[in-house]
C-alpha cells in the first residue's frame, strides 16, 4: 500500500490557511471589528446559551473591557442578565430586542452566503 505524502509546500500554504481563517469574521467584516462587536458576535454565535463575564473573554476582549462594555449594553436592552451564580453574574443577548433580532438576523445571513459561496466553490473545482 502506498502512502499518500503532503509537500511541505501544501503543508505551509494549508497552515496558513488555517491560521487567516482563525480569526476571519464575515460578520466583523461587514460591521466593523470591534469589542462591542466581537462580545455581540459571541453573544450571537452562542444565543441559547448565558454567559459569565469571564466566559466572554474567549470574545477576544478584555477583562477591563468587558467590565464597561457589558453594563452598557443590558442598559441598552440588547443583553439581559439571566441569572446569578454565587458571585457571578450570567448574560446573553436579548432575543427580544429588535436591534438584537437584527443583528442576528444578519449574523444568520452572511453566514449563510458564506457557506453558501464556499458549496459553489467546493462544486466548481470537483
Amino acid at each position: 500500500m502506498e502512502e499518500e505524502s503532503i509537500s511541505k509546500e501544501n503543508l505551509e500554504n494549508f497552515l496558513g490557511y488555517q491560521k487567516s481563517q482563525k480569526d476571519f469574521s464575515v460578520f466583523l467584516e461587514y460591521v466593523g471589528d470591534s469589542p462591542r462587536m466581537r462580545v455581540l458576535q459571541y453573544l450571537i454565535e452562542g444565543r441559547e446559551m448565558d454567559y459569565t463575564l469571564t466566559d466572554m473573554l474567549h470574545a477576544g476582549v478584555s477583562w477591563g473591557t468587558l467590565n464597561q462594555l457589558v453594563p452598557k449594553l443590558v442598559e441598552l436592552g440588547m443583553v439581559v442578565i439571566t441569572r446569578k451564580i454565587g458571585r457571578a453574574t450570567l448574560y446573553k443577548i436579548n432575543q427580544a430586542s429588535e436591534v438584537a433580532k437584527q443583528l442576528i438576523l444578519l449574523y444568520d445571513k452572511l453566514i449563510l452566503q458564506q457557506l453558501e459561496a464556499m458549496e459553489q466553490k467546493v462544486l466548481v473545482t470537483a
